[in-house]
């Protein structure tokens, strides 16, 4: 049986996150990774305001950097996996491996394994490309590098979304 991936994309606030567990709804057996780490009051709130959101419907595995190892080890029966969100992922690994566009094997591996997911995947991510130019280099690197994968992602999908204001606009 093949496996769908879904990726959703759009501006921050957009309703990514409650279309991609919408989508999830059907499935009896879910998983939840979580890429944000808790670095400040703001993104715990954020993290437990998500938390309540899914309820306790989905297992979740908080994984900020090893995404890859954490679609691939979902346990057997897992219907669907969301991942929440890809840009954030991108960030720590900017942080704490210090990737770049040139330099990026965990992306390399994430796509190896959504070359042929173990359950139905879907996937956030923001679309950053359709704002000013970043004044700095390291913002640059990021958007450009979230950029890339974003597309890289888009082209391995089998349906991608664009929200805009909570209104999802299937585009592939």
């Amino acid at each position: 049986m093949k496996h769908i991936v879904t990726l959703i994309t759009g501006g921050g606030r957009s309703g990514k996150s409650r279309y991609a567990l919408e989508i999830s709804r059907s499935f009896e057996n879910k998983v939840f990774i979580a890429t944000a780490e808790s670095f400040d009051d703001e993104m715990a709130d954020r993290i437990s305001r998500h938390r309540q959101e899914r309820g306790n419907t989905f297992k979740t595995i908080e994984e900020p950097v090893r995404l890859a190892k954490a679609l691939a080890g979902v346990s057997a029966g897992t219907q669907v996996a969301v991942i929440d969100c890809i840009t954030v992922w991108l960030g720590n690994l900017m942080h704490h491996l210090k990737i770049d566009e040139k330099n990026c094997t965990p992306v390399d591996r994430f796509l190896d394994v959504l070359a042929s997911p173990p359950c139905n995947v879907v996937i956030v991510t923001n679309e950053v490309g359709m704002g000013v130019i970043p004044a700095d280099a390291m913002s640059r690197a990021y958007r450009d590098l979230a950029g890339a994968v974003n597309q890289k992602i888009a082209a391995v999908a089998d349906a991608v979304f664009f929200m805009v204001s909570g209104i999802p606009f299937k585009i592939k």
